[in-house]
C-alpha cells in the first residue's frame, strides 16, 4: 500500500495535493474498510481523515501513512494544504458529485482541480492484481467452494430458493466471509433462463435446472462463481443446452492470456454459441475483472477494448438463455498469465444430477 502511495505522489509537484475519497480506493490505499473519511496525498506527507467514530479503528489498521482525527474535514484539510505548501488539490473526479464539487470549491483554501488524472492512476494500479490480492481472492472463493458444497447436501425437492440463499449466505459467513459479494443468485426451473433472477419461495422441483451464481467477501475483496445443477432427472434438450454453455466456456478460457484483448474472449466463446443456432440466446457479455469491486475492469464484451496483461483477474460466464424454459450459464473467475490462465476454482463443471 506504501507503493501505491508513491505512486500516487509521483503524480504531483510541489504545489499540488490529491484528495481520494471514494470508498473503494480509501480501501485500496489503506486497507481499511470506511465510506465517511479522506486520503490527502501531498508531496510530503499521506494522511487518512477520519472522524471521532473511527479513529481507533483506523490507528490500529493504519500503520503505513498518517492516521487524523477531524471534526470538520474542511478545517484539517486546510490546515494539511497549507502547512505543505499545497496550491492545487486534484480530486478523484469519478467519485464526486456536482454538489460536492462545489462545496470543495467553497470550503478547500486552494484550486480545486476537476482532472481525471487521479481516477485514471488509481484504476490503473486496480486493475493489476498484487500476489496479496491474489492471495484474498483465492481465499474468497474457497468460502464460497465450501458453502457451495454443503448446501448441494441440503437440496431435495420442495426446498425454496430463499432457503438455499440464506443457508448459502450462512455457511459463508461461518466460513469466513464478510458478507456476500452481492445478492446470491439461487432460482429454480423456468426462472433460470432470467440472468438475473432473484430466490423466491418457488419450490425445487424434480426436472429443474438450479442456477448458483455465488460470491463471498475476503478482506474487501470478491470471489464470483455461476454452477447450474439439476434435479432428479433433465431432458435432451437440457443435455444439450449444457453442453454447449459448457463447451463455450473452456473455449472462452483457452483465449485468457496477456496480450489478448477482452473482445477476443467474448467472441471465443459467443462463436460457440452462434454456431449452436443459440447467439440471441446470449445477451450479456462474457466477463469482467474481479476485485475489491464484483465489477471492475477489465471487461469481455462486444464492445471491449481493454487489453488483458499477466495479474488481472478475469470471469469467463458464457451462458444459453431460453424464456419459458429454463437457462444455462457456468462461471469461473480467473487470474490471467503471460502464456494463459490460472483458475480460481477447483469446482467441477461437468453437470451435476443430484
Amino acid at each position: 500500500m506504501k507503493e501505491r502511495l508513491i505512486k500516487i505522489q509521483s503524480l504531483l509537484n510541489d504545489t499540488e495535493a490529491a484528495l481520494v475519497t471514494g470508498d473503494i480506493s480509501i480501501t485500496y490505499l489503506t486497507g481499511f474498510p470506511h465510506s465517511e473519511g479522506y486520503v490527502l496525498v501531498t508531496k510530503k506527507n499521506c494522511s487518512l481523515l477520519v472522524d471521532f467514530r473511527y479513529i481507533e479503528a483506523a490507528e490500529n489498521t493504519v500503520t503505513h501513512m498518517s492516521v487524523v482525527s477531524f471534526t470538520n474535514p474542511f478545517d484539517k484539510i486546510n490546515e494539511i494544504l497549507v502547512n505543505d505548501g499545497v496550491e492545487n488539490l486534484i480530486i478523484e473526479t469519478d467519485a464526486v458529485t456536482l454538489s460536492t464539487y462545489e462545496d470543495y470549491k467553497k470550503n478547500i483554501k486552494a484550486n480545486v482541480v476537476c482532472d481525471d488524472k487521479l481516477s485514471k492512476l488509481i484504476s490503473e494500479l486496480r486493475i493489476v492484481k498484487s500476489s496479496i490480492e491474489v492471495e484474498k481472492l483465492k481465499t474468497a472463493q474457497k468460502i464460497a467452494e465450501e458453502a457451495y458444497l454443503e448446501v448441494l447436501n441440503f437440496i431435495k425437492v420442495g426446498v425454496t430458493e430463499k432457503e438455499i440463499a440464506a443457508r448459502l449466505e450462512y455457511l459463508m459467513k461461518l466460513k469466513g466471509a464478510e458478507k456476500v459479494a452481492f445478492d446470491l443468485i439461487t432460482v429454480t426451473g423456468k426462472k433460470t433462463s432470467l440472468p438475473h433472477g432473484v430466490p423466491s419461495d418457488n419450490k425445487v422441483q424434480s426436472g429443474d435446472f438450479i442456477t448458483f451464481d455465488i460470491g463471498a467477501v475476503y478482506d474487501s475483496y470478491h470471489s464470483d462463481m455461476t454452477r447450474t445443477v439439476a434435479i432428479g432427472s433433465i431432458c435432451d434438450k437440457q443435455r444439450e443446452i449444457y453442453d454447449i454453455v459448457l463447451k463455450a466456456h473452456y473455449t472462452g478460457l483457452e483465449a485468457v492470456r496477456a496480450g489478448v484483448s477482452g473482445f477476443d474472449v467474448d467472441k471465443a466463446s459467443r462463436d460457440v454459441i452462434r454456431e449452436a443456432g443459440y447467439g440471441e440466446c446470449f445477451g450479456h457479455s462474457t466477463g469482467h475483472g474481479v476485485g475489491l469491486e464484483i465489477h471492475e475492469a477489465p471487461y469481455a464484451s462486444m464492445k471491449s477494448k481493454d487489453i488483458l496483461k499477466a495479474g488481472m483477474t478475469l470471469t469467463v460466464e458464457p451462458g444459453i438463455y431460453l424464456p419459458g424454459q429454463f437457462g444455462v450459464r457456468i462461471e469461473d473467475t480467473v487470474l490471467v498469465t503471460e502464456n494463459g490462465y490460472e483458475t480460481f476454482a477447483s469446482m467441477p463443471k461437468e453437470l451435476i444430477i443430484l
